[in-house]
């Protein structure tokens, strides 16, 4: 899995993250599927340790991996798709403000199945302050889709990927 990750890695495909919480390893994040020309997106995947889930530190890392994206990397768009059931995950993307584009019927095969997902998205226009920024503003109360003319993944939840 490794030399796989590193492999895309280097291939510009590809940008895999693990995330620590007080010195402990509690999570990945992977944003994957990335494609330049004229569509320069990606997708975010991730998953978070149950013992950290509820305490920020998804939305903080979503965040500073999707800022990394816009403002390091150059991708114009990221995508987060998300099981229907996966609520945790949904809460993920809501607090940050995606938007919720629709549903991709039998996406992706998971646990035997092939599983629909919802499709959530941000565009680099739609948080010219950074992603990280807002979310933290509304944490302290802020409007927390403050310069996001949407509404509202990862292919993860708190605990187990998918």
């Amino acid at each position: 899995m490794v030399r796989h990750l590193r492999s895309e890695a280097h291939a510009g495909r590809m940008l895999p993250f693990v995330i620590e919480y007080r010195g402990r390893l509690v999570g990945q994040l992977t944003v994957a599927g990335i494609t330049w020309g004229s569509m320069c997106s990606g997708h975010v995947g991730y998953w978070v340790d149950e013992a950290v889930a509820g305490r920020g530190v998804m939305p903080t890392a979503v965040a500073m991996a999707v800022d990394h994206c816009f403002r390091t990397v150059g991708l114009h768009r990221v995508e987060v798709c998300i099981r229907p059931e996966n609520m945790p995950s949904r809460r993920v993307v809501e607090k940050l403000g995606f938007r919720e584009e629709g549903l991709r019927p039998r996406y992706l095969h998971i646990d035997g199945a092939w599983r629909d997902h919802l499709v959530f998205a941000l565009t680099a226009e739609e948080v010219p302050e950074g992603l990280l920024r807002r979310w933290h503003r509304s944490r302290r109360g802020g409007a927390p889709n403050a310069g996001n003319t949407g509404s509202t993944g990862s292919t993860g939840n708190s605990g187990s990927p998918g």
